[in-house]
């Protein structure tokens, strides 16, 4: 029985794990606790951790496999969140297509507050400094090309309706409130010969063992040091800075139009993204100084400011962010002398919502691997990138498919799923992927953050060039929305 019980199973079978139990159990008083053996224990109940459950549960081929979520945060609350259907939280993120699909599949999309969703069918983008432009839109797309580049929605709103789909499929082991102490590896007992098993010690003493650790723990992964994978990237000196904000209307597309806008400074990009009727969300990369300012400012000069970020030159702008107050002034009488096509632009914005100005340090990282033995890395924990193509929580999305996959073609065909030759398909469909994307942003970055010298005319002739050549734009289009054809 002990021989049985060492032997490595494609997945922890509960029924004879039990009766071994039974028949092996020791009385000793002064025995360590003893770890839950799971297959699958989930480090990080963000998107990313949320996802992989929900897709091994909702998939019969995996759904008979023992999984834990392990969460530092009351899941309760997150549950249950809501607001008003006029205030929006101001950590929102852009959703693919593709994301939108796998959430469909897995059964999560139906469970998100869809009133809350704003699909969006259009983006302007240009530069600030010379004023080269590039439209994407639809116009002259394929018939059966869906119109939709992405759609944006609030991360609770995301995480609330993957929870709700966990709670309906049942069968996960939900450890909230809980703080990871240490990860190390088991030990060799008469029972179970868990040596190579990493064991996840938990505040309050628990332990849960795992057959495969996933680490879905954000940027800064006890996971991943755990594995010893090391992350590698820099610090952009910049931070996001994030609102909600009204505008004037609904946007000069209307209800059923919906347009993103982006505008590069030399400063950082600045975006204004669609929310349900006449909101938006704001994310604004800049300098830490600016950052500090405009935290700073009432909701008078913060909205001047904002609106000033898509209408006046970048001296301007630098002029203003050297004002510790009266930007709402300055922007009115600046607007009278500066002439503006209202039309390619945002709408001017109105209020800001109370409470959501804030921001976040920038920086580019990635894992030298996403895997070790008995270990895989998504989300953040893997890689973190810039926000300038709002691509960070796709890229994590792309991680859980991959890896759901890997995991089921394990068990249907017989594999340890922990082993690293059982991950390793993962690695080879998402690194290559995500380090070319990691790359085109950080590239983007540094191009646009010069405000003069020959680069300024050579991006904006690249810039007006794409914007010329239809089937380029509509590849570059296809690919931002994951419908395209995969490069990598």
């Amino acid at each position: 029985m002990e021989a049985i019980l060492r032997n490595r199973a494609a997945f922890v079978c509960r029924g004879c794990t039990r009766s071994a139990r039974q028949q092996l159990r020791r009385n000793y008083s002064s025995a360590p606790p003893r770890p839950d053996i799971y297959d699958v224990v989930c480090v990080g109940g963000g998107p990313a951790g949320l996802s992989l459950l929900t897709a091994l549960r909702a998939n019969p081929n995996t759904s008979h496999l023992r999984v834990a979520l392990v969460e530092a945060q009351d899941l309760s609350k997150i549950r249950s969140w809501s607001l008003p259907p006029t205030k929006f939280s101001n950590r929102c993120s852009s959703l693919t297509p593709s994301s939108v699909k796998f959430l469909e599949h897995i059964g999560a999309w139906e469970h998100m507050a869809r009133e809350r969703v704003q699909p969006y069918q259009e983006m302007q983008v240009w530069d600030g400094v010379s004023g080269a432009r590039i439209e994407f839109d639809w116009a002259g797309a394929a018939p059966n090309t869906g119109t939709t580049i992405a759609y944006m929605t609030e991360n609770l709103n995301l995480t609330s309706g993957l929870l709700k789909r966990l709670e309906e499929l049942g069968g996960v082991a939900t450890f909230d409130n809980a703080r990871v102490e240490t990860i190390t590896y088991g030990e060799e007992t008469e029972e179970l010969d868990l040596r190579e098993w990493p064991v996840v010690q938990l505040s309050g003493g628990k332990q849960l063992s795992a057959r495969l650790l996933v680490g879905a723990d954000g940027a800064n992964s006890p996971v991943r040091s755990f594995a010893g994978i090391e992350a590698r990237g820099w610090d952009y000196n910049r931070h996001g800075v994030v609102a909600t904000v009204e505008l004037e209307g609904e946007g000069w597309g209307g209800e059923f139009t919906k347009i993103a806008y982006q505008r590069f400074l030399p400063t950082g990009p600045v975006a204004m993204l669609p929310m349900p009727g006449n909101h938006s969300t704001l994310v604004w990369s800049t300098t830490p100084s600016n950052a500090a300012l405009l935290k700073s400012l009432s909701p008078k000069d913060f909205t001047a400011m904002v609106n000033a970020a898509f209408r006046l030159s970048t001296v301007d702008l630098e002029y203003m962010h050297t004002q510790t107050s009266g930007q709402d002034e300055e922007y009115s009488w600046r607007m009278d002398h500066t002439p503006v096509d209202h039309r390619a632009v945002p709408q001017v914005v109105t209020a800001v919502q109370e409470g959501t100005v804030a921001s976040f340090p920038l920086k580019l990282r990635h894992a030298d691997t996403y895997v070790a033995e008995r270990v895989a890395l998504v989300g953040d924990a893997a890689h973190t990138i810039h926000p300038l193509a709002g691509q960070g929580l796709n890229q994590g999305q792309g991680d859980v498919q991959s890896l759901a996959k890997t995991i089921e073609y394990a068990v249907t065909h017989g594999q340890d799923i922990g082993v690293g030759m059982s991950l390793e398909s993962y690695v080879s469909e998402r690194y290559a992927a995500n380090h070319v994307l990691l790359g085109v942003c950080d590239k983007l970055h540094k191009l646009y953050s010069f405000g003069s010298g020959p680069l300024v005319p050579l991006r904006s002739l690249g810039l007006s060039a794409v914007n010329a050549l239809g089937p380029l734009k509509t590849f570059v289009m296809n690919q931002a929305a994951g419908n395209g054809i995969k490069v990598f």
